[in-house]
């Protein structure tokens, strides 16, 4: 069976309360239940993560790469625009890296407009709310290599 990790960097935790016009009024639990039904679906396992500090984002990525997972989907948040660190653990990643992010990041302030991050990553996903989460999942579970 595939298993795909679902590594959310900081503030994530806060969905639901933080800036709900702008991510919406759900959950972390409620994008995680979202996911779990979609990867019953689609057959495939998940393993999720969340922190507000980037060296346990990066330990994660960095283990789950080494576990050789199926893929990882990666929403760094903040980092997104601050984060060489992050970038050189996606790039050193043995496995697909697909970036994602609730908001449209270009229709953001001109500092949230560049992703340090997405030029290491398979795919980015941006706007799509948590949907873009199981776009990026569907993606990952039926790429051919």
């Amino acid at each position: 069976m595939k298993t795909v990790g679902i590594l959310n960097g900081p503030n994530l935790d806060r969905l639901g309360h933080r800036e709900p016009e702008i991510y919406g009024k759900q959950s972390l639990a409620d994008l995680e239940a979202l996911l779990k039904q979609e990867a019953q679906a689609l057959k495939v396992e998940l393993l999720f993560f969340q922190s507000n500090h980037e060296g346990e984002l990066i330990d994660t990525l960095n283990r789950w790469s080494q576990q050789k997972l199926s893929g990882i989907i990666l929403n760094p948040a903040a980092y997104t625009h601050t984060s060489v660190a992050l970038y050189d653990a996606v790039a050193a990643s043995s496995v697909p890296v697909v970036e994602v992010h609730i908001s449209n990041i270009y229709a953001r302030e001109p500092f949230r407009q560049k992703s340090l991050t997405a030029p290491a990553a398979k795919a980015l996903v941006s706007g799509m709310g948590f949907e873009g989460y199981c776009a990026a999942l569907r993606f990952l579970v039926n790429k051919k290599s």
